[in-house]
């Protein structure tokens, strides 16, 4: 059963009880306003835990109905696969293997060799908290932020591992980094990554 909680006059927050399940909530949410049997919802924005309905015509009434809903991961559909070609050669590649318990060439085949799944997006446009890691695997963030992380860097945090769209500070742990673009305002659309995708990690060679 789902926690149903109003927001102001016009909102929901759903709350689920794992990652996996707020991914296959926000699948059956998209599916349900899509068939009609929603009513009006605006804007539909998944997080770590929960699922934002925004502009609800009867939040009530939904409410009611939400309130019903039995949410399993095993009902999460397959979302489209993106291919991220990957240089680990990153400044943290070494403290993140040893935190493993492995060397740097199995940190890389571990990394590489999860599908992973956008499970919601934030911090900067087109970056996505991409989940697959799970608790096992979960590594803290770094104690001294860096003031600048370069734009590509493939990197860890908690259970999430993501790629910075752009240069920006931030405390995550560097695996690697990417070439591919995956925020760009000219693009339709200007994110690569969006709720659902699937990730694979791909290592390529290459050199500082």
């Amino acid at each position: 059963m789902l926690e149903v909680r109003p927001v102001g006059e016009r909102a929901l927050l759903l709350t689920a009880g794992s990652a996996e399940q707020v991914a296959a909530l926000y699948a059956r949410v998209l599916a349900e306003r899509a068939a009609g049997r929603l009513g009006e919802v605006t804007e539909v924005v998944p997080a770590a835990r929960t699922v934002l309905l925004d502009g609800v015509a009867e939040p009530r009434a939904l409410a009611r109905t939400l309130a019903g809903w039995t949410v399993r991961a095993t009902e999460l559909p397959a979302g489209p696969l993106l291919e991220v070609p990957t240089v680990y050669d990153g400044a943290d590649l070494a403290e993140v293997a040893a935190h493993w318990g492995v060397d740097e060439a199995g940190a890389v085949a571990l990394h590489s060799g999860i599908e992973y799944r956008v499970a919601f997006c934030g911090f900067a446009p087109g970056f996505g908290y991409l989940t697959g890691l799970g608790d096992r695997y979960a590594v803290p963030r770094r104690a001294t932020p860096r003031a600048a992380v370069p734009v590509g860097a493939v990197a860890v945090a908690g259970p999430y591992t993501g790629v910075y769209p752009r240069s920006s500070p931030g405390g995550w742990q560097l695996l690697g980094r990417t070439e591919l673009v995956l925020w760009d305002e000219t693009r339709e659309p200007a994110a690569l990554l969006a709720p659902g995708v699937r990730v694979r990690f791909v290592p390529v060679a290459g050199g500082r």
